[in-house]
């Protein structure tokens, strides 16, 4: 139904340009600054922190695309969060939108801008700026890795992927970039997502479609239960791929769209939980045959962030116990002796009793880079799942000295 396209990020759908430039708001010499621009103005849509706390950059994002649902560039720098440093927070994201209208001619209500890093320092708008003047001018189709590379933090790889598909004949393009590392966590935790398509898609359907997709996507990882003030995912549409505008939700090419959206979002998603700080692997926990979705995701959710479940799955110890106790106090309502735990495909514990299972067999599984965790609740039809990772020294080195 779909291909995937290889080395694919924000600039695999037609339209788009990128670049990410060293502008010195870091050491100036790491990448710290990020656009990616539309040649024609896009239908824009985001997803953003459900934090009372919000960065200044983010705040001018939300009032802009409130204003006007258009986008003609994305601009983001990493290396200071530009939040809780009051009005001169403001100033500093508005003179960079400004400058980036300017230099783009267009409106400054259509720039989405964001700031990811440190908290409670103002970003230095001049280098911001001079980010602008450096990106445009690297602005190219190949752009779209060194973008990713500039919105990096703690991340160790970077995060993109795109897919191509047919629609009434047409050929659509969405692509992807994110990144996060830590402070990631329902509801928007720490991360910054940026989409791109070439599809024609109504401004009302595209804000639907993110934040449904969002929500069983980006919003099922956690790496540590903390969110953060920074956190956004935006797509834009700019139309180039010539299908005619998708503006009907019960359309079966607004069906296909969200799909293929879906697909682009989980595997930027997986990739965020892979790369926990200081992650060894990718931690999926699924609650299955649940009495009602909202069981199974409250479940999942308490698990997925445990400190003992993440730690065990670091040390390779098949304790099953922390599971089934996470399980309990999540706030669910359930029945413990229905209840059954597989780490992989080795069931540990079967109607909430303890099992004499194989444990050089489970050691297998946990040796590996990924692993899944199922509970079994035998109650219903529902289910959900959460991915995470595992919680190693390296987590609490990384968090320990973050601003230095």
């Amino acid at each position: 139904m779909y291909s995937e396209i290889k080395n694919g990020g924000v600039t695999s759908a037609k339209g788009y340009k990128a670049a990410g430039v060293a502008c010195g708001i870091k050491d100036g010499i790491k990448r710290d600054f990020a656009m990616v621009v539309s040649e024609k103005t896009a239908n824009a849509a985001g997803v953003f922190t459900r934090n009372v706390v919000k960065g200044h950059s983010l705040q001018l994002t939300l009032k802009n695309l409130r204003a006007t649902g258009k986008a003609d560039a994305v601009v983001v720098n990493s290396g200071c969060a530009n939040a809780c440093v009051g009005a001169d927070g403001d100033e500093a994201a508005l003179k960079v939108v400004e400058y980036a209208a300017k230099k783009l001619n267009t409106k400054p209500e259509n720039i989405i801008i964001n700031s990811t890093g440190v908290i409670g320092k103002v970003l230095d708008w001049k280098a911001a700026v001079h980010g602008v003047d450096l990106a445009f001018d690297a602005l190219s189709v190949e752009g779209g890795t060194d973008a990713e590379a500039a919105i990096m933090t703690t991340d160790t790889v970077k995060k993109e992927y795109a897919v191509s598909f047919e629609l009434n004949g047409k050929t659509i393009n969405i692509g992807g970039m994110a990144k996060g590392s830590g402070m990631i966590h329902p509801n928007m935790g720490t991360m910054i997502s940026v989409i791109t398509t070439d599809a024609a898609v109504s401004s009302d359907i595209l804000q639907r479609a993110l934040r449904e997709t969002a929500d069983c996507t980006y919003n099922r990882v956690s790496v540590d239960g903390d969110t953060s003030v920074c956190d956004m995912t935006v797509i834009m549409a700019n139309g180039l791929a010539g299908n005619d505008e998708i503006s009907d939700w019960d359309s079966p090419e607004r069906e296909l769209f969200s799909e293929m959206l879906k697909v682009v979002c989980e595997y930027l998603a997986r990739m965020l939980a892979k790369d926990g700080e200081g992650a060894t692997k990718l931690m999926e926990v699924k609650v299955v045959n649940a009495e009602n979705k909202e069981q199974a995701y409250t479940i999942a959710c308490a698990i997925a962030k445990s400190p003992l479940v993440k730690t065990a799955m670091f040390g390779e110890d098949a304790n099953w116990g922390r599971i089934l106790t996470a399980a309990g106090y999540s706030g669910a309502e359930f029945n413990p002796d229905t209840v059954d735990v597989y780490i992989g495909d080795v069931m540990t514990c079967k109607n909430g009793c303890a099992l004499d299972f194989d444990e050089d067999a489970a050691l297998v599984v946990l040796k590996k880079n990924e692993v899944v965790i199922t509970v079994d609740m035998k109650a219903g039809d529902a289910w959900d799942r959460m991915w995470s990772c595992d919680f190693s020294y390296d987590y609490v080195k990384i968090n320990g000295s973050y601003r230095t």
